[in-house]
């Protein structure tokens, strides 16, 4: 296993942006919390949506006074094949699980397990990927609470998946989901906590005049003179970049200058990322209105979300989509399917619109609606940027988080 970097976070730049009550509720926490040794662990430490929370998590609770180390697995691609094939299971779709994926899994986890020799008073795995490695850390840890935080949607699992994932929950103490539709994995207690976006980020931050200036420039050729609708995904059969290019193929007619971005990175624990860009990149090759875009900067991100006049979120499955927060937050309405978390964040008809996972039909004649109604996308925007304000930003996670803690401790706050 192994520790990646992390930028320095201070929990006072976020005063601009959330409520000094919710603050000083943070630290009153990090204070009961003050002599405990938290771990994070997950399986890669770049292009997921995990990560990126960690990234800011882990050094922000650091900032507040608590010790938090965070530990990413290490583990081939044979390991990640499996894991992948686990996670399309749990999301209903997958071949049934053979005795040569339970031994890969089993070796895998128990070898990342033992090179945890570090004293903890808590741990929090995230994600299947981890969950192999309970059993080991609950004998050695065997008074620190097991917390397994599932960022899956798991909806419709498919029976054979939740009973592979069932056999390793025995450690766990606490399991915190993103919707109470996913708990479905019988442990003691669970939690019902959204995931949030960090404003402060190069993703999120503010930009000036020149910086977005200089990020149009880095996404020629695509014009923010004409119109530009955008899906930014990492490429995985669940975001359904096909039925994207479909319900652009649908506006466009009614739209005829309109532009499709399809933005998105390769997650490190994904081994089919390179695949589907590159199907998807040969979909498109015709139609020079069409930037399939990879691996691109935060910054650029930033620029492409602000400067769209349409995100699109069209998945299959999402556990929460928090490209849907990200976007709504930079107040750029959002069309996205009626799936996982992405309700919870799209109010339709206020910030955006929702239609079903299959109807790209429908989801191309929502885009139009917005693109020809100026003042409603303004309004959506105002509306969006409030809505993520109030519900979806770092420290509103963090106070959830962190309650849990300290009652998993038995502390008294």
């Amino acid at each position: 296993m192994h520790a990646p970097s992390l930028p320095d976070r201070s929990i006072e730049a976020y005063a601009a942006v959330t409520e000094r009550d919710l603050l000083e509720q943070l630290r009153e926490l990090a204070e009961t919390l003050s002599e405990a040794r938290i771990l994070h662990i997950n399986s890669t430490a770049t292009g997921g949506g995990v990560a990126e929370l960690l990234r800011s998590i882990v050094p922000v609770c650091t900032d507040l006074g608590i010790e938090t180390d965070w530990l990413v697995m290490d583990a081939d691609d044979d390991f990640f094949e499996v894991t992948k094939a686990v996670h399309n299971g749990l999301q209903g779709s997958g071949e049934p699980v053979t005795d040569e994926m339970k031994v890969i899994y089993r070796e895998v986890t128990a070898t990342n397990a033992a090179e945890i020799q570090a004293e903890y008073d808590l741990v929090l795995a995230h994600d299947p990927q981890t969950l192999g490695m309970l059993e080991r850390l609950d004998e050695q840890l065997p008074n620190a609470p097991i917390i397994w935080r599932c960022h899956v949607d798991l909806t419709e699992p498919v029976e054979d998946y939740l009973a592979f994932v069932s056999a390793y929950t025995d450690p766990i103490d606490h399991a915190i989901f993103s919707r109470s539709a996913y708990a479905v994995v019988d442990v003691p207690a669970t939690s019902i906590v959204s995931p949030s976006i960090d404003p402060i980020t190069e993703k999120n931050r503010p930009l000036e005049d020149a910086e977005l200036a200089a990020e149009r420039d880095r996404l020629d050729p695509l014009s923010f003179d004409a119109p530009v609708v955008t899906q930014v995904s990492r490429f995985d059969p669940w975001k359904d970049q096909f039925g994207t290019l479909e319900a652009y193929r649908t506006a466009k007619k009614a739209v005829p200058e309109l532009q499709l971005a399809l933005a998105g990175g390769m997650a490190g624990d994904d081994p089919e990322g390179l695949e589907l860009y590159e199907q998807v990149a040969a979909e498109a090759v015709d139609d020079p209105d069409v930037h399939t875009l990879t691996d691109l900067p935060d910054g650029a991100i930033n620029a492409l979300q602000r400067l769209s006049d349409v995100v699109v979120q069209k998945s299959l499955r999402e556990g929460f989509g928090l490209v849907v927060a990200e976007a709504l937050w930079k107040r750029t309405p959002v069309v996205g399917s009626t799936v996982g978390g992405i309700p919870l964040q799209v109010e339709d008809g206020r910030n955006g619109y929702l239609v079903e996972p299959d109807d790209a039909i429908g989801a191309g004649n929502r885009i139009v609606d917005l693109l020809e109604n100026d003042e409603r996308r303004r309004s959506f925007g105002d509306n969006a940027r409030e809505r993520v304000r109030e519900q979806f930003l770092l420290p509103r996670q963090l106070v959830d988080l962190l309650e849990i803690f300290v009652d998993s401790l038995g502390l008294d706050s």
